[in-house]
């Protein structure tokens, strides 16, 4: 078992016994994220230039505005604003001077993509993405190198369909052929307990509405839903990553 700078956040989130190790990374990363750009980071000409160049989605300018940093908040957006203006009158521009769309042109298509990319941009997604590659990366060269980390991984509740994906393509790239089909073959075997489980539970749940199972217990079935959907999209429902999975005895009874 070898810690590293680069393997522990891995480490932690396994420890944390979770429905899906990166969901909880990616959600303790997001939080880190959004507390940054409101803290000092708001006064760094770096940070303001990437901010004023690219914002922020809806779900992480809610997430901003849920830290009460009305300042803070204020700060990145009056500056973003003055960017976002020159933008908005080149688009126009472009927009004024192309011809309309017609049935054999694509230059109509062009003009959308100009007023498009002035909101399809986040400086707080690029970031999560880049540090999800980076723990994708840790994650595999673990998987490869420690012994003790593959045993502990493999005896957890796994991933998410969305983060299976990313480890499957980040393997295939970097693993030999061989380490890519063992990979495979133990997640395959993983993730089909998994989906295996949650039809259990889920179907028990529906049944858990006919009368006749009124009295019968839940057992594992009270979450079954938030954590299906869980499963399938990644964690967007229900509690805290490292939390959900752990129902007492006495709530599924």
């Amino acid at each position: 078992m070898r810690y590293q700078i680069d393997t522990i956040p891995i480490w932690d989130a396994l420890n944390l016994d979770s429905a899906c190790l990166f969901c909880a990374l990616r959600d303790k990363t997001e939080n880190l994220l959004v507390e940054r750009y409101l803290g000092a980071s708001v006064m760094e000409p770096d940070t303001r230039i990437r901010v004023n160049d690219k914002g922020f989605c809806a779900n992480h300018q809610q997430m901003l505005f849920a830290m009460e940093n009305k300042l803070g908040h204020s700060l990145l957006m009056q500056s973003h604003l003055d960017v976002l203006s020159e933008k908005l009158i080149k688009a126009f521009d472009s927009a004024s001077k192309a011809p309309k769309k017609s049935l054999f042109s694509k230059q109509a298509a062009k003009v959308d993509n100009t007023f498009e990319s002035l909101i399809d941009t986040c400086i707080i997604c690029d970031d999560l993405s880049e540090n999800m590659k980076r723990f994708a990366y840790s994650f595999l060269h673990l998987y490869k190198t420690d012994n003790a980390f593959n045993e502990r991984f493999l005896s957890s509740k796994g991933v998410c369909l969305v983060d299976l994906s990313l480890l499957v393509d980040m393997a295939r790239d970097s693993y030999s052929n061989n380490l890519y089909i063992k990979f495979l073959d133990d997640m395959r075997e993983m993730m089909l307990k998994k989906i295996d489980t949650h039809k259990e539970d889920i179907d028990w749940f529906t049944r858990k509405f006919d009368y006749r199972n009124h009295a019968a217990p839940w057992k594992n079935s009270r979450d079954a839903l938030e954590r299906t959907i869980n499963l399938l999209r990644g964690h967007c429902i229900g509690a805290a990553t490292g939390k959900e999975e752990k129902t007492s005895n006495a709530k599924n009874k």
